[in-house]
């Protein structure tokens, strides 16, 4: 009995002392208190998760704060306006009315402890629950309570209610290393809660009072409880009706934490390392495109075979200003090399330059759309060019050179503008190239004898479609603005948009709509499709990251079918690419004035020479870096023009294959060293080049 009576006294007690600290705030006391607890701690200090957000401010990627912890910063303007009304009418139903602590609220638990000998409830508003998180306590005491008290009414001096809901909203933990309203929703729902159903609604409202015990992750039937019992005690507010509030409760409860948002990863990378401290990256790229476009890149890159992938860019040609960008199909896919940003390593762009070859000629007066050039065998020097398939069309316009990605007439072209010239035009309209090492620009440059990085290409099809100049690209929406870079005049930037505009289309694919282009490597190691319409530009790269060949990979077939799909999930119709500039000359050939009718007629480009037998590639005296998939070595493609069928293939004097033509074989090497090939044909005729292989 005796010791009932102390329990008894010491319930009185700390009644007493709790309705001594209501009145003292009814008062005012606490005015004259709050400085004795020193400065109060406001969260200026406070860690944040680096988010980036695409241009309509959805969330692309997070990043964990220093401290490990997933915390993203959240205002009201975030959250549904349900699930503000859920937790005022949970937590705080006078938030706005109070000065930071509730008396009625106060004078509830106290005489709840007082009758019941246990806490019920701790009387706490949303204010002292921030002034709590920002200032930890031990173990809930008296005195702990008292210095809630004094510090809200410390932060209500300090903050508006939005600016207190706010840190609430961000730091309200969530179990285990999840603080906050947003990152509690991505991780339990995959979701920002701007849209939460009320199910969801009540789950986050109830976990901050216990986030370890109700973890849904962990505590399903917890959490399931613990949401219910928010429901019921919300049902008298007259915010929800009987019906809502009954589905609710039969919603599932999620039992596992969902990853992080993993949009435009690269980007993202990029962004946080150029960032200098803020917490909130802004991007050009628009995040429900981007993850259309993840989509598309991981399902084809499955659909071309193991370890292939893709790499897309997507920009405003007007602007410069980059909207989507995919720099792998899985960022966490090993096998595919997912974290290596595959639209900035520099590949061989295959034929895909050749349009400003005919670019430059266009400028310089050589030659029209409509002028005839011819597709025959010549020989520059050393250098004998061949189309894909080792045929020749003969006379053609160079619509169709340029259509139909003939070699000869390029090469020809190219040798009358010049290959430096074209090398120092495109890097002065921003595109870094990358020769080979020690070699200078040569003829070959126009089929894909250099190295570029798909985001530079796009950049210059891009300065095709808006006139000849170049913007350039941007993704972060606070990077610098830089002059746009000349690449050609406006009439011969349109005459190529309006010879690719009619460039034959991949199967089952609508053509007329956009102009492009498609190239392929030698070695059938990128594969890659550039094309633009009135407002968009967008490059497609396909292939192995590490450079192995493909055979069969061919830019009409794996890349182009891509950039349609991107086009068609831009906008139903593409934009109608630009009328005609002042200045430009539309005729057929025999309109057109003399000099132009004929390209050859002032400029004679090689010789002809006989369908002799050639190794074309690799060439005598190369040395190719080896490619391994494991521990098995890749094979090395041998390309062969010319030559009476049937051809035979001899390495190091051993017969490899016979072929009924020419074309590209492969080989499958031992191992470095040097090795020596051999083709002859049906006549007697033999080619031979010694190589070095080297890993």
């Amino acid at each position: 009995m005796a010791a009932q009576h102390r329990r008894m006294r010491r319930r009185l007690a700390y009644a007493a002392v709790g309705l001594l600290c209501c009145t003292a705030i009814a008062a005012g006391a606490l005015v004259g208190l709050a400085d004795t607890f020193g400065p109060p701690p406001l969260g200026k200090n406070i860690t944040y998760s680096k988010t980036v957000l695409g241009s309509d401010g959805e969330l692309l990627r997070a990043y964990l704060a220093p401290d490990g912890r997933w915390r993203l910063p959240a205002s009201r303007t975030d959250v549904d306006p349900r699930f503000l009304e859920a937790l005022l009418a949970y937590e705080d139903k006078r938030f706005y009315d109070h000065g930071g602590v509730d008396p009625l609220a106060m004078a509830r638990a106290v005489y709840q402890f007082a009758t019941r000998g246990e806490i019920v409830s701790g009387g706490s508003t949303i204010t002292m629950q921030v002034a709590r998180l920002l200032e930890p306590r031990g173990k809930r005491s008296l005195y702990a309570k008292y210095r809630q008290m004094v510090r809200a009414f410390q932060l209500e001096q300090a903050y508006s209610k939005d600016e207190i809901l706010a840190l609430y909203l961000t730091l309200a933990p969530y179990g285990g290393n999840l603080e906050g309203i947003r990152a509690a929703s991505f991780a339990y729902f995959g979701k920002e809660p701007r849209r939460l159903t009320l199910g969801e609604t009540a789950l986050l409202v109830a976990l901050p009072q216990l986030p370890e015990h109700r973890r849904p992750d962990r505590h399903p039937e917890h959490a399931r409880a613990a949401r219910n019992r928010v429901l019921d005690l919300i049902s008298g507010s007259g915010v929800f009706t009987p019906e809502e509030l009954e589905a609710a409760k039969a919603e599932p409860v999620p039992e596992g934490r969902r990853p992080m948002p993993l949009g435009a990863p690269h980007a993202a990378d990029d962004a946080k390392a150029a960032s200098s401290g803020e917490s909130i990256i802004r991007l050009t790229i628009r995040a429900r495109l981007q993850r259309r476009l993840e989509r598309l890149a991981r399902d084809r890159a499955i659909a071309l075979g193991d370890a292939m992938s893709v790499a897309i860019v997507v920009v405003e040609h007007e602007t410069g200003r980059v909207i989507a960008r995919v720099g792998t199909p899985d960022y966490f896919d090993l096998d595919r090399a997912g974290q290596i940003d595959l639209t900035r390593a520099v590949r061989s762009p295959g034929s895909t330059l050749k349009p400003f070859i005919y670019g430059l000629g266009f400028e310089d007066g050589l030659v029209h759309p409509e002028s005839l050039i011819e597709d025959r065998p010549l020989r520059f020097g050393d250098y004998a060019p061949e189309n894909f398939d080792q045929t020749f069309q003969g006379t053609v316009t160079v619509r169709r050179a340029l259509q139909q990605s003939l070699n000869v007439p390029a090469v020809s072209l190219l040798d009358a503008v010049g290959p430096s010239r074209l090398l120092v035009r495109l890097g002065e309209a921003g595109a870094r190239l990358k020769l080979p090492e020690h070699e200078t620009a040569g003829l070959a440059l126009g089929l894909g004898g250099i190295g570029i990085r798909l985001i530079d290409l796009t950049a210059l099809y891009a300065g095709l479609a808006h006139q000849g100049e170049v913007a350039p690209l941007y993704e972060r929406e606070t990077a610098p603005r830089w002059p746009e870079r000349r690449l050609m005049e406006p009439v011969a930037a349109w005459y190529v948009g309006d010879v690719l505009r009619d460039a034959p289309p991949p199967p089952n694919a609508a053509g007329g709509r956009i102009a492009f282009k498609t190239g392929t490597s030698y070695g059938y190691r990128d594969a890659w499709a550039v094309g633009f319409d009135g407002r968009y530009t967008v490059g497609v790269w396909t292939g192995r990251p590490d450079g192995a060949p493909v055979p069969g990979l061919l830019g009409r077939t794996a890349a182009a079918p891509i950039l349609f799909d991107v086009f068609a999930r831009l906008a139903e119709q593409p934009h109608p690419l630009p009328p005609a500039p002042e200045g430009a000359l539309r005729a057929r050939t025999a309109q057109l004035p003399p000099p132009l009718r004929r390209f050859g007629a002032h400029h004679r480009a090689g010789t002809t020479h006989a369908e002799e037998l050639r190794i074309l590639f690799p060439p005598d005296g190369a040395a190719l870096a080896l490619q391994t998939d494991g521990d098995a070595i890749d094979p090395v493609a041998i390309k062969i023009a010319g030559g009476r069928a049937p051809l035979n293939v001899l390495v190091d004097g051993l017969p490899l294959r016979s072929t009924r033509g020419a074309g590209t074989v492969f080989f499958e090497p031992d191992g470095p060293g040097f090795v020596r090939l051999t083709v002859t044909d049906a006549l007697g005729a033999a080619d031979s080049v010694t190589v070095r292989l080297q890993q």
